[in-house]
């Protein structure tokens, strides 16, 4: 018994050690490697879950999100952290934002789909700075006339969001933390949710979900269906929407 501890412990320290020193984070067939798979996934979760445990009162914590496990300092210990860099991370104008919050509650869609909720043509440069940031792919094409690409948001979306899956995603209102600094984020917020609003009330909830990076799930449709799937988009003319020079601070 001793020694079976004694194993485990050994064990627990590798993990960490492994968690600690990578740059991204490791999905469990990862981490298996690191003992020849010879640690059942049972096993290694139990493990996970203690390590989580133990630094549940320090400032660094252990998560689980889309891509795996790993280690990141928590969010109240930012503030200080940026004080050792001057660079801040780059904030998100309204009408990105807009986009995103349209693509990840109501994945997969077009651009026909973004510009029909938000009233306004979709800028090139909005989708290009969304898509550069890794936050949305192209999943595949909706089957009507010219194709349009389908939308959704990445893995790589969900792990900066400390997500595992889309369903863990909160309300939208709550994406107003990167609304660019610049709008009071209050009216901003009270403009997010009544976008909200108008988007469900178009066709009800979101019908699909889908794990990013595993293509959409198609709730017992077939993947034709999913793609022919659409909302009533508008005969109105879309109103044209200047973009402003810069959507996103490098």
């Amino acid at each position: 018994m001793e020694e079976a501890t004694a194993d485990l412990a050994q064990v627990r320290a590798v993990l960490e050690t492994a968690l600690l020193t990578s740059q991204d984070p490791m999905p469990l067939g990862e981490l298996r490697k690191l003992f020849d798979d010879a640690i059942a996934p049972d096993t290694l979760r139990g493990l996970l879950d203690e390590i989580r445990a133990e630094w549940a009162n320090r400032g660094i914590e252990l998560t689980h999100v889309a891509s795996g496990w790993r280690f990141r300092a928590k969010p109240e210990m930012q503030s200080f952290l940026d004080r050792l860099s001057p660079q801040k991370p780059p904030k998100y104008s309204r009408a990105v934002l807009e986009t995103l919050a349209i693509i990840a509650y109501r994945q997969p869609v077009t651009r026909g789909d973004i510009e029909d909720v938000r009233g306004v043509t979709v800028s090139t440069n909005i989708v290009k700075a969304l898509e550069a940031r890794g936050w949305i792919e192209v999943i595949g094409h909706r089957e009507v006339p010219g194709r349009p690409a389908l939308y959704a948001t990445t893995r790589q979306f969900l792990d900066d969001l400390n997500l595992r899956s889309i369903d863990e995603l909160p309300p939208l209102e709550d994406l107003g933390s990167l609304v660019d600094a610049s709008e009071p984020l209050a009216e901003a917020e009270k403009e997010i949710s009544a976008r909200q609003q108008r988007l469900f009330e178009i066709d009800g909830p979101p019908p699909i979900h889908r794990q990013a990076g595993a293509g959409p799930a198609l709730d017992g449709r077939s993947a034709a269906e999913a793609e022919r799937h659409a909302d009533t988009v508008s005969t109105e003319p879309a109103v044209s929407e200047s973009m402003p020079e810069a959507e996103m601070r490098n």
